[in-house]
């Protein structure tokens, strides 16, 4: 949090000062990750998958702590409810209460679907590791809405466990992220988030609308609204094991 709070301070600086250099792209990650999730959350939205003949809802609660911790439950509707993912560390498991059991995500499928969704378990985990597993450039600004967007080159170690080339961010002064593109190796972009709608809460800015969506299914698409959200709330850490995906309800 005090890494959110000197940023935020630099953030304040007029633009108009030539000789103030923007923050670090590394440092400007970080904190839009920081300002996303928290020092801790809880929480819970809604996800709706479009598809051209047809389009389906659930409701998930959500709480994460720290960078390296999520805890989400499906809760609607009944079909779906009690399935359950926990992102601890590097380490991910999911619940199906269908099979009754817990089931150890490998680093290779974090690309995957996450519930027939277009996020993918790690983008639905709001997971960090990119902030280490890449190296980030600022590659550009722009003035938009009396604010400075940053546009940040992120390219991936040779030995992180991801498959994109690279990915791109756009993100805002106050390190709302506007946008996220994802591009494979072969320098296509496959993917992209957007930010369609945010507020203010707690102080902080919230992305409470964002659209995920396929580069080549314009007519396909996900997105998640914040239902309601508490940020730097008392969460115990019992919460983030693997008990507590069999016991979640």
């Amino acid at each position: 949090m005090r890494n959110v709070l000197a940023l935020l301070l630099l953030a304040l600086i007029p633009c108009t000062l030539a000789d103030t250099p923007p923050p670090a792209a590394t440092d400007i990650i970080r904190a839009a990750m920081e300002v996303w999730r928290g020092e801790s959350s809880d929480g819970e939205m809604t996800m709706t998958i479009h598809r051209p003949d047809w389009e389906r809802s659930m409701t998930i609660h959500s709480r994460t702590k720290g960078l390296d911790k999520s805890f989400l439950i499906v809760k609607a509707p009944k079909k779906d409810a009690g399935n359950a993912t926990l992102l601890l560390d590097n380490d991910m498991w999911s619940y199906s209460p269908r099979i009754k059991r817990v089931i150890k995500i490998p680093s290779s499928m974090m690309a995957q679907s996450w519930m027939g969704s277009d996020l993918s378990n790690r983008d639905i985990t709001k997971d960090t590791d990119v902030i280490d597993e890449y190296d980030h450039t600022l590659i550009g600004t722009r003035e938009q809405d009396g604010h400075t967007i940053y546009q940040i080159r992120s390219i991936p170690h040779e030995d992180a466990p991801v498959v994109w080339g690279k990915e791109i961010y756009s993100i805002r002064d106050d390190f709302l992220m506007l946008q996220q593109e994802f591009w494979d190796q072969d320098n296509q972009l496959v993917k992209t988030i957007r930010t369609l709608e945010h507020q203010i809460i707690n102080g902080r800015p919230v992305g409470t609308r964002m659209r995920v969506q396929d580069q080549n299914k314009p007519d396909e698409w996900t997105e998640l609204t914040v239902d309601n959200i508490q940020f730097d709330v008392d969460i115990d850490d019992n919460v983030f094991t693997v008990g507590q995906l069999r016991s979640a309800r």
